[in-house]
């Protein structure tokens, strides 16, 4: 729910309150807005904490795909046959697979850092919700409760001032007392500490946030490291990758010209 959408505070499981609504504006319509302004704030929140747990979920799971995934392939190509025939490209193949084990490595530790300063944060943060929507429906039953009772004391004092009208008034009115009270301490409560509890998202996820991006700084400069030493290692001097590229097409063209792979 967005702010300032619905005059009525929207709650999962509540009914809005139709039958003896009293003719007095019980709540001035200016705190109305104020608490629906404030709880569509949290609802808001609650919805963008959820999301980006599952995104911070979704990021880590496809990192440890991508790192599963390249040492896969420096294993398929270690047991490749040619490794067996051609020293050089065992050489090549042996500091890739190095190379990979060192990025799984570092990997790992960067999503398990992501996982204990990140995601698990905005899961403990995630848990506080339930519990402050069921404060609020407990508000809307005491509103509801609230204006029942008021209704129901404008309707005796509409009637002719009889003595049974008088008992059942007064009744009424002893009925309503605890019941307002109950509401407006509810209400009290909720308008003072949800800006409180908004505004302290700041404080909390700061640290999370500056963890994450020295988690992602420290993984990407070990990677330059890595991939340059491979690089090192790798480089034929005086070939750039328009040479390799003509010399692999070029080994290509004579394949081609095989027999055994020839057009019909």
């Amino acid at each position: 729910m967005k702010p300032g959408k619905n005059p009525e505070v929207q709650v999962k499981g509540w009914i809005p309150f139709k039958i003896g609504q009293p003719k007095k504006q019980i709540v001035p319509k200016t705190v109305e807005r104020d608490f629906e302004r404030e709880y569509g704030k949290l609802q808001q929140l609650e919805e963008q904490t959820k999301r980006l747990q599952k995104d911070m979920k979704k990021s880590t799971d496809a990192d440890l795909a991508m790192s599963k995934s390249a040492m896969k392939i420096s294993l398929d190509l270690l047991s490749n046959p040619l490794c067996e025939q051609d020293q050089d490209f065992l050489n090549m193949v042996t500091a890739l697979d190095t190379a990979m084990k060192r990025m799984d490595a570092f990997n790992q530790e960067k999503v398990n850092q992501i996982q204990k300063t990140v995601i698990e944060p905005l899961k403990k943060f995630g848990s506080v919700f339930p519990s402050l929507n069921m404060a609020v429906k407990r508000r809307e039953q005491a509103l509801q409760d609230y204006r029942r009772l008021q209704a129901k004391v404008e309707k005796y004092e509409e009637k002719e001032k009889t003595g049974p009208v008088l008992a059942k008034l007064h009744q009424a009115r002893e009925e309503l007392r605890p019941v307002r009270e109950d509401f407006e301490a509810k209400n009290k409560q909720l308008l003072d500490e949800m800006p409180r509890f908004y505004g302290s998202r700041l404080d909390y996820f700061q640290p999370s946030f500056e963890s994450l991006i020295r988690a992602q700084v420290v993984y990407y400069s070990e990677m330059h490291k890595i991939f340059g030493d491979l690089t090192q290692q790798l480089d034929q001097p005086g070939h750039s990758d328009e040479q390799r590229e003509r010399e692999n097409e070029a080994k290509l063209s004579e394949l081609r010209a095989l027999s055994i792979v020839a057009d019909d």
